[in-house]
């Protein structure tokens, strides 16, 4: 069961595609003056409408004062682990420790993207090592009092001095979807972020097991890896996940924060302002009385 008082609430928020940066921006400071606890960003930068999501994750840093900022999630083949724990770390000191890193091994239906950009030529499996072997050098780098040594199959340190170092612990929230990705969040991830449209509330069980026999397997606790969800939805009269009225929403996320141990719930594909006030106005403080009380 997730502790009411953990349980976090956020928004994917996409930018480009038509959404003027500024727009984009705003939303963050709204999100902030709504009380919302985490916005996030998605990553594609094979795609040229898109505006790069760190550069948008730094300006919302600078004009929010509380809400946490992530990426949902970044796009590891095109940047080189160094330059991740660099940035995160820069991030995290500037908004004075409030930057979380979402990391992903890149979508295979994506890699031809990947590779016109100069990436890597990566299989499934491979991509998956490289992850693994990324949040190992990310990690030494935040945090080794020497030089980091690392000789891996996909990357290289020769006496990488490591620093800066983050002001709080970040936390490493990885995406998965299927058994050995799963397996991998359980042995080494801080977090887990799926996406409702991909992986229905229906498929959470299983997940979920697999996480925590990975966790348990690795001699951590299944609770050492907080469970994230982007959740897609619609305010309406039907029946469907949060396709109903806020009230239906709310019954919904608790059920999944009580059930699953959902401790943070990202509202995907936000179109407006006024979308984003119902959920924090109506959904978020209706969830947290059904948590309460139950």
């Amino acid at each position: 069961m997730t502790a009411v008082e953990e349980v976090e609430f956020g928004a994917l928020v996409e930018a480009g595609a038509g959404r003027a940066p500024q727009e984009t921006i705003g939303l963050a400071e709204l999100m902030d003056t709504l009380g919302l606890d985490v916005v996030s960003l998605a990553d594609h930068p094979y795609q040229p409408e898109r505006l790069d999501t760190v550069a948008l994750l730094a300006a919302m840093a600078a004009r929010t004062e509380r809400i946490k900022v992530m990426p949902n999630l970044l796009n590891l083949p095109l940047r080189p682990p160094p330059l991740i724990a660099r940035t995160a770390a820069t991030l995290d000191i500037v908004s004075g420790g409030r930057f979380e890193l979402g990391l992903a091994a890149g979508a295979q239906q994506m890699w031809g993207s990947i590779r016109a950009e100069g990436g890597p030529e990566r299989n499934a499996g491979q991509s998956i090592e490289a992850l693994q072997e990324a949040v190992h050098i990310i990690r030494a780098l935040w945090s080794s009092e020497d030089d980091v040594e690392f000789e891996g199959r996909h990357y290289r340190l020769a006496g990488a001095k490591p620093g800066p170092r983050p002001v709080h612990p970040i936390g490493i929230w990885l995406g998965a979807y299927r058994p050995r990705m799963l397996r991998v969040v359980g042995a080494i991830g801080d977090g887990w972020i799926p996406s409702s449209p991909y992986l229905p509330p229906e498929a959470l069980p299983d997940a979920n097991r697999i996480i925590d026999e990975a966790a348990l397997a690795a001699g951590r606790s299944p609770a050492d890896v907080r469970r994230g969800y982007n959740v897609e939805g619609r305010f309406g009269t039907g029946s469907g996940f949060l396709q109903g009225p806020a009230a239906a929403w709310a019954e919904q996320l608790a059920d999944l924060a009580l059930d699953q141990r959902i401790g943070t719930f990202f509202l995907h594909r936000v179109g407006t302002a006024d979308t984003l006030r119902r959920f924090a106005e109506e959904v978020v403080p209706a969830t947290r009385a059904l948590l309460a009380a139950a």
